[in-house]
């Protein structure tokens, strides 16, 4: 076990650093760099030249890249010319909220969609399956990104049940139970759009899982041998459905990366996706290439997790 995990470790380091370096070079190719936004363009260009110079970005790409590594690892991200901030201070602010976003998003994934997952998967060709299954392809076909906007509209604008945008009203004071309250109640409509449209894929591989488990041969050797049908389901049908289900844990965390970004720009809501966008538009380079990152460390770290947990499940998989 611990010797798959070491292995598995060390096949990430080169993905890191092949990210970084794709990173590295795309932020290059992006118009304007480090120094843009942060001077005045209008000055002498003698000046922004030895500024340039100063800052090393007249360096060969290779020694560049080197700096940005070797500060990025020092936890220096670079200057926000946007915010007039460092990039560090700026990404832990907005990283908290990400984190919770996520967090509830999941729980709210694995609150819905396991019992339906296990209802269509037992009363599979009923109507209640049916009816699981519809559901399931609506969510298939529905981006998003249009379904958050129809969120936002019916429970932000018409109801007026959730607000609908931020992540705290406005004037209420830190640690106080009106704030936390007010965090909670901003958090909920964004984090249930995103976990109404990520269930689909889990309750349709659990029912999948469900259907075919009912079909093998030792779940026919447990009623052969007069086993009653709630034992079966629960004894053996059930818990080996489960597991592989758990193995996508850490694949569930990196399908939130993607979704934050749409979330969070719809509903205006201040976190590691609206601030991407933000900076896209804004041309803020050191906070683009911070947040490309720590997204692909994400999704390495997620993919990680899910080969660990798949690993405890299913030892089979282990490499020897």
């Amino acid at each position: 076990m611990w010797k798959f995990i070491v292995r598995r470790i060390l096949i990430m380091i080169p993905q890191m650093i092949l990210l970084s370096i794709l990173i590295f070079i795309v932020a290059q190719m992006m118009p304007g760099d480090a120094l843009t936004g942060i001077i005045d363009p209008n000055i002498d260009p003698a000046a922004i030249e030895a500024q340039r110079e100063a800052l090393g970005l007249n360096n060969p790409w290779h020694i560049q890249y080197i700096d940005w590594v070797n500060a990025t690892l020092h936890g220096d991200l670079g200057q926000s010319f946007r915010f007039k901030m460092p990039v560090t201070e700026l990404v832990g602010q907005r990283l908290v909220n990400t984190v919770w976003l996520g967090l509830v998003t999941l729980i709210f994934t694995y609150l819905i969609a396991v019992p339906l997952g296990i209802t269509s998967g037992r009363y599979n060709d009923t109507w209640l399956d049916q009816g699981i299954t519809t559901y399931t392809y609506i969510g298939f076909a529905i981006p998003l990104f249009i379904f958050g906007l129809v969120m936002l509209w019916v429970f932000g604008f018409k109801l007026s049940w959730f607000p609908t945008n931020g992540s705290v009203a406005p004037g209420t004071e830190p640690g106080t139970m009106a704030f936390v309250l007010s965090k909670i109640k901003h958090l909920l409509l964004p984090a249930l759009s995103m976990a109404l449209i990520a269930t689909v894929s889990t309750v349709q591989y659990l029912r999948s899982e469900i259907i075919d488990t009912k079909q093998k041969d030792f779940i026919v050797t447990a009623r052969a041998k007069g086993a009653s049908e709630q034992r079966v389901y629960n004894r053996h049908i059930l818990r080996n459905s489960l597991l592989p289900i758990a193995a996508f844990f850490g694949f569930e965390l990196t399908g939130l990366i993607g979704g934050t970004v749409f979330i969070e720009t719809i509903f205006n809501y201040p976190g590691m996706g609206l601030l991407f966008i933000d900076s896209i538009t804004q041309r803020d380079y050191s906070v683009v290439t911070s947040v490309v990152l720590l997204f692909g460390i994400a999704s390495i770290l997620g993919a990680l997790l899910s080969d660990i947990i798949l690993s405890i499940v299913d030892p089979r998989i282990r490499i020897k």
